[in-house]
């Protein structure tokens, strides 16, 4: 009598097992993100832009054997013979779908002002390996520990991101690695899920939601089979895609941003950390950063900058002349 219970529970676990196998499968093969229009704001700055100084790409091996690409932009008093300088070095970290070119204004404003500059193209993007595809969660910190190892500094380093750049630079500088660099500089930070985002992300990107979750949930049990998928698609016009990062996989997605818990990456963050956001933001809402990081416990110099948008805060002149400042003091 007791086994015909049993032979029933066991009926219902299959079947509940089941049916959550064919949700995760629907939800992998057919949940990524929709097609989205163009975004205008974050496509036209870029279009007049002089480009006539930018240095060449350079290349570092990062551990894997990958030839990796950046932009270094020596500072004046560097390149004046007999010199000696102590000056800071700076490293940049461009925003989503981006490379090392979309910091080219921010980087010249930043020698000018005496500082040596590297510009990274994150792993991903521009000239370093497939756009829009890591190998691994976790390999974006390894690329940045290992440029760091294989293009010293003999000075004090500074972090700066931008976007996704600084929800990255806020994961590193939570991360054990942290030290090698003494101070960051967040620049309207992309926390994931926080409220500090306009819904919808402003029209920037299209968000594969339910392939998200189910990749998430599949990665948690270590099965990362298909972390390769897309699941994040931007909204670039049909010049910017020939140049720029188009999609995200889940692995690139996934590392390229805070963790989950960003609150906890806020926390274990050190206190050499400053924030800059503009005003007129129009993927983030700035005004909420200041509870954002209070509420994780974190007191930190919070610049808002009238008159800038989110592009706007690597090209405006006030907010270029916020960033120096940041790194002055």
């Amino acid at each position: 009598m007791r086994a015909k219970p049993l032979r029933v529970m066991a009926l219902l676990i299959a079947a509940a097992i089941l049916l959550a196998a064919t949700v995760i499968a629907l939800a992998v093969g057919f949940g990524g993100p929709a097609p989205v229009a163009a975004l205008d704001s974050i496509n036209a700055p870029f279009r007049n832009l002089d480009y006539s100084a930018i240095p060449a790409v350079q290349r570092y091996t990062a551990r894997d054997g990958a030839a990796l690409a950046y932009r270094h932009y020596a500072s004046a008093a560097a390149a004046t013979p007999g010199a000696t300088t102590t000056q800071r070095h700076i490293v940049l970290v461009h925003g989503s779908s981006a490379s090392s070119r979309s910091m080219h204004p921010m980087a010249q404003a930043l020698v000018a002002a005496g500082y040596t500059v590297d510009a990274l193209d994150v792993r991903g993007h521009g000239d370093s390996g497939t756009r829009g595809q890591i190998a691994y969660i976790g390999q974006l910190e390894d690329d940045l520990a290992d440029f760091m190892r294989a293009v010293p500094y003999p000075g004090p380093s500074t972090l700066i991101g931008f976007s996704a750049g600084a929800g990255f630079a806020l994961r590193f500088a939570a991360s054990p690695q942290a030290g090698l660099f003494d101070r960051y500089v967040l620049l309207a930070p992309f926390l994931v899920q926080a409220p500090s985002n306009r819904p919808g992300g402003g029209g920037w990107a299209s968000v594969g939601l339910p392939r998200i979750i189910a990749l998430t949930v599949l990665n948690k049990i270590g099965i990362t089979a298909w972390n390769d998928l897309p699941v994040t698609q931007f909204a670039l016009n049909a010049e910017a895609r020939k140049f720029l990062t188009a999609s995200y996989s889940y692995a690139l997605a996934a590392n390229f941003s805070t963790h989950l818990d960003y609150a906890q990456d806020i926390r274990r963050a050190p206190n050499a950390l400053k924030l800059i956001a503009g005003l007129d933001d129009e993927l983030m809402l700035p005004e909420r950063y200041a509870p954002i990081f209070a509420s994780a416990g974190k007191t930190l110099a919070i610049t808002l900058v009238p008159g800038a948008n989110h592009i706007g805060l690597t090209l405006n002149a006030p907010a270029l002349s916020a960033v120096v400042a940041a790194c002055q003091d």
